[in-house]
């Protein structure tokens, strides 16, 4: 009974002090380790919240020693924090640096290999800022945090290639429909649309471009017209 009685006060002990020396350590990082998930971010809260749980829960785990590999721990964060503000070197090895996804409207698909995003993850991001077509972005620029930062074209209409899907009326679909992602064409929403392989084909060819293959990503906007990106973008 006096040893049940004893680890139950253990318990409590290791509790309290845990989470009293994590509230300390958390306001001395700072709030960027709340706020920001970037790599160093991401890769410190979960080991500090490791050792944190090992501390409460492992009784083999002496309480000295889990104390101090909680503020060793916490020491490197802020000193690699320390760095991060002081060197901008240190800053692009810990963090990287942002990437630019789409650039004067075209996107950068070298880029976004590079970020590990596929257009179905870029355009999960661009609803996110409310944007339910790449016709209507000028930049986006993939942070360091992962958020997508958009600046949306002032005239899209300046660059749109003017190709117009026959039978479509202006504004009757909710929103911009996936035709072709990485050279292949998306048949389901062909099918819907009731576009033919041979007639977008020679819609493209219009436009210079020979190939459905050579499409990195096109749809059909709200307005029943084109929106095409060839492969191969640069970023100068």
């Amino acid at each position: 009974m006096a040893q049940a009685y004893m680890g139950i006060l253990e318990l409590i002990v290791r509790i309290t002090l845990t989470y009293a020396v994590l509230l300390g350590l958390t306001r001395l990082m700072g709030r960027k380790e709340i706020g920001q998930t970037t790599f160093f971010n991401f890769v410190s809260a979960i080991t500090i919240g490791a050792i944190g749980g090992a501390v409460v829960v492992d009784a083999a785990l002496p309480l000295r020693n889990g104390i101090i590999a909680l503020v060793g721990w916490s020491a490197i964060t802020v000193a690699m924090g320390f760095l991060d503000i002081k060197s901008k070197k240190v800053r692009l090895l810990i963090e990287g640096e942002p990437a630019i996804v789409i650039k004067d409207g075209k996107v950068m698909e070298n880029t976004l290999r590079k970020a590990r995003l596929d257009m179905d993850a870029l355009n999960a991001l661009l609803r996110k800022k409310d944007i339910f077509s790449l016709s209507d972005v000028s930049y986006a620029i993939f942070e360091v945090n992962g958020e997508l930062t958009v600046i949306k074209k002032e005239n899209k209409h300046a660059t749109a290639p003017n190709i117009h899907i026959r039978g479509i009326k202006q504004n009757v679909l909710p929103m911009a429909l996936e035709l072709i992602a990485e050279g292949k064409m998306n048949k389901e929403n062909a099918q819907k649309l009731h576009i033919h392989k041979d007639w977008l084909e020679q819609q493209l060819h219009q436009i210079g471009i020979q190939s459905i293959s050579d499409v990195f990503y096109a749809e059909v906007q709200q307005d029943g017209t084109l929106y095409v990106d060839k492969r191969n973008d640069i970023l100068h």
